[in-house]
């Protein structure tokens, strides 16, 4: 399963109810790849596509496929808010998967 921390959870929800989309999920899929393994990236999706996984988590639907949920074993889609920086990031949690490079992000 995807690990989704409880602040982009809800910063999903809220973006999805902003544009009138409450009823949408999240989408996320692997997108070319980097010296530390696939890049990923989100959008926000009415439904899944065919060979989409469905999960959900505190009312939020989350669609990918089964290449980006093994891909993103070890990584955690996080909201930042803090100072200048605002948005989703996707990171490592150091438990297997994820990347090699020294920051421990990838992208």
């Amino acid at each position: 399963m995807l690990d989704i921390s409880d602040a982009a959870v809800e910063k999903a929800k809220e973006v999805l109810t902003i544009e009138g989309k409450a009823d949408w999920g999240l989408k996320l899929f692997c997108q070319g790849s980097s010296c530390c393994g696939p890049s990923f990236g989100m959008d926000i999706q009415q439904e899944p596509t065919e060979g989409d996984q469905t999960m959900e988590k505190n009312g939020l639907k989350i669609y990918a496929d089964t290449y980006t949920v093994e891909s993103m074993k070890g990584m955690l889609v996080d909201f930042i808010d803090e100072g200048g920086q605002q948005g989703f990031v996707i990171k490592s949690t150091g438990e297997g998967g994820g990347c090699s490079c020294s920051s421990g992000t990838c992208g």
